[in-house]
């Protein structure tokens, strides 16, 4: 089932759109968020949609043809090197990181933290609880909100990297 409006609204209203200029989503899936993230971006910025099924990707890329699209979440990195976008300032997730083995959360982690600059979003949706101190080990800030408006009703993490010390 599609995310709702209220989780929609819950997972955009972080962000400075003003001044993103690059994004990234994880699991786009029916590309509720996708679609979201396509109306609000800057005309200078670039987004990239991961999703791994392809009949999935291929329909999303039809309906948003301005945005960048790649299979697997797990190559961030790469992706972002064949686009041309430098650090992300914000990261859309979807994942259902509780399904997933220990080792493929890290690899995730890890591309995500990497991705980011100074200051940056990790925003993601989960169902439960379980992510929170995986994510509070990697990033200085989370916070989490509740959206009991969607089905199932849903956890959304706000995780902000570390600033640049000077």
């Amino acid at each position: 089932m599609p995310s709702s409006r209220y989780l929609t609204r819950k997972m955009m209203a972080p962000v400075d759109w003003s001044r993103v200029r690059g994004v990234a989503e994880l699991g786009a899936g029916t590309g509720v968020f996708t679609r979201e993230i396509g109306r609000r971006l800057h005309p200078d910025a670039q987004a990239v949609v991961f999703e791994a099924d392809a009949a999935m990707r291929r329909r999303l890329q039809a309906e948003c043809p301005d945005l960048h699209y790649w299979g697997d979440a797990t190559e961030l990195t790469p992706a972002l090197k064949q686009f041309g976008i430098g650090q992300l300032d914000v990261v859309f997730s979807g994942l259902p990181f509780a399904n997933f083995e220990q080792d493929l959360r890290d690899k995730l982690l890890s591309e995500v933290v990497d991705s980011l600059q100074p200051g940056g979003l990790f925003i993601a949706f989960q169902y439960s609880l379980q992510m929170k101190k995986q994510l509070e080990e990697r990033f200085a800030s989370v916070k989490i909100g509740f959206v009991p408006m969607n089905v199932p009703p849903a956890f959304v993490y706000i995780c902000q990297k570390q600033e640049d010390a000077w």
